[in-house]
């Protein structure tokens, strides 16, 4: 029996990891932590009968206590809560689905107990990587990537050493404004944003995947996590999003991950890596794919953050955490409005 626990269980991450636990009976959920969300945290609780909880604010972890008084579960709140919930001695496996900065000291905690990292939270290595990945070593801690195209890259090197990567091809979509020319961004809604084409995510995320920042980011986040420059870190644009991302080595082959554009694969991938799990779903029909075409940029205004990002790892860790604040925040004004 596996036990777990998960930052950002109500999450869209969160809720797909659960799924899995579901159709996994040797998975045991023994911890949970989400923001505000009481109603679906009282579920969950209801459902996997983990031992303790956290919520962000006190107030929710106020009325989420009266509701499961009848339960055996401690309910604590805040970054407390949080990195109590991260030094549980019977974890085995974090997840850290959390987003933003706030899952940046439990993750260190988690790490510093020696628990398994399944890593979807990205500011964690984008604000941290050279705190995160120099520890993870020192304590012996695997670092198992839950992001489809890092997950991607973490299968086709299958324990290749890095000198022997010539380069790292990380996919994108394109996203819902792919092709489109900059005066017909002008009109653009977050309506529109929120319709990618091929990825169902969480708000947040689907707004940075239109943007392309979220692609920026994960440019940094495979800096960290496989030890390459990031001049060997080149984004490809894959509108059928079937390939997840490449590996090229220094012979010239090239290895891909390839699968239907699902996350519970990534997430169940990580939770029983090295092993592979059967998954009743979806799975690629190639008659039915036909093709898979690619483009080398993106003509739309924000071609270049992917670029920008690779600047950003030469400069001060400082001003990464700075821009990714204020990218945060302006995604919060624009879909909380």
């Amino acid at each position: 029996m596996k036990k777990i626990g998960i930052l950002g269980s109500t999450g869209s991450i969160g809720t797909q990891t659960l799924d899995i636990v579901r159709n996994n009976s040797d998975l045991q959920v023994i911890a949970l932590a989400a923001g505000t969300n009481v109603d679906l945290m009282e579920k969950q609780i209801r459902e996997f009968k983990p031992s303790f909880c956290a919520m962000w604010t006190e107030e929710a972890a106020a009325d989420l206590r009266v509701r499961v008084a009848d339960l055996s579960v401690t309910v604590k709140s805040g970054m407390d809560g949080l990195l109590e919930l991260a030094r549980l001695p019977e974890m085995e496996v974090l997840v850290t689905a959390i987003v933003g900065m706030i899952g940046l000291r439990p993750t260190i905690a988690a790490i510093e107990e020696k628990k398994t990292i399944a890593l979807a939270n990205k500011e964690t290595l984008v604000t941290a990587g050279h705190i995160i990945m120099p520890l993870a070593e020192k304590m012996g801690v695997s670092i198992l990537p839950v992001d489809s195209e890092h997950s991607a890259i973490f299968q086709s090197l299958n324990g290749e050493p890095k000198e022997r990567i010539s380069k790292i091809l990380l996919t994108a979509s394109g996203g819902p404004f792919r092709g489109r020319k900059r005066e017909e961004l002008t009109e653009i809604t977050v309506e529109d944003a929120l319709k990618h084409p091929n990825w169902s995510m969480g708000r947040k995320i689907t707004v940075d995947s239109s943007t392309l920042v979220n692609k920026g980011l994960e440019v940094i986040e495979a800096k960290w996590l496989f030890g390459v420059k990031p001049e060997q870190i080149q984004v490809v644009v894959h509108p059928q999003s079937i390939i997840h991302s490449m590996v090229e080595y220094a012979d010239g082959a090239v290895m891909a991950q390839l699968g239907m554009p699902d996350m519970k694969l990534p997430i169940q991938y990580a939770l029983f890596y090295p092993d592979r799990r059967p998954m009743n779903e979806k799975r690629v029909d190639f008659y039915e794919l036909a093709s898979m075409t690619f483009e080398s940029r993106i003509q739309i205004r924000s071609a270049d953050l992917p670029w920008l990002m690779r600047r950003l790892m030469l400069v001060a860790v400082c001003l990464q955490s700075i821009m990714r604040q204020m990218k945060r925040q302006s995604v919060c004004f624009l879909t909380e409005r």
